[in-house]
């Protein structure tokens, strides 16, 4: 008994040693990994060239991806969670930048919460609710070229005025 605690205590020492990465997690990974590079910028034409319009869905922005279209300041950021990763980022009655296929897409304002790249079609509706964390609650709509239905989801934004 004594043997099996002394030779349980002995391993248990040799291999708590051999842990030396510090990374957020515990990723032995992360220290192999180079940082994430941005997403390419492209118009909605050529990003969603040749995909299914089933197949397009707001998808969310890295750290380089929101440097890569120069930040937040001054603009507004819509996240489908409110600690969530910027989806939509936009300059209200201006420009804004979403993420679709793995890309980048400048959109220009076409009205009143209105967006657009082409076909492409990105509308925002603020609504009478705020999240746990107090974010304003929004809406934001999105109709694929080509589609024959709009997407909607829901979500929180948060404006740098």
């Amino acid at each position: 008994m004594k043997t099996t605690f002394i030779l349980a205590t002995g391993l248990a020492l040799a291999l708590a040693g051999c842990n030396q990465n510090t990374a957020i997690g515990n990723d032995r990974e992360a220290q192999l990994d180079p940082p994430a590079e941005a997403s390419p910028i492209e118009p909605a034409s050529s990003a969603l060239q040749n995909i299914s319009t089933a197949l397009v869905k707001p998808e969310t922005m890295s750290d380089a991806d929101v440097l890569a279209i120069g930040g937040k300041e001054g603009r507004c950021v819509f996240r489908l969670t409110e600690v969530g990763y910027p989806t939509f980022v936009y300059e209200p009655g201006s420009q804004g930048f979403i993420k679709l296929n793995g890309k980048l897409i400048p959109v220009s304002a076409a009205g009143t919460d209105r967006y657009a790249s082409g076909d492409l079609l990105v509308s925002t509706r603020l609504l009478d609710d705020e999240g746990n964390a107090g974010l304003q609650a929004q809406e934001l709509i999105m109709v694929p070229p080509g589609a024959g239905d709009e997407l909607g989801y829901r979500g929180y934004s948060i404006c740098d005025q």
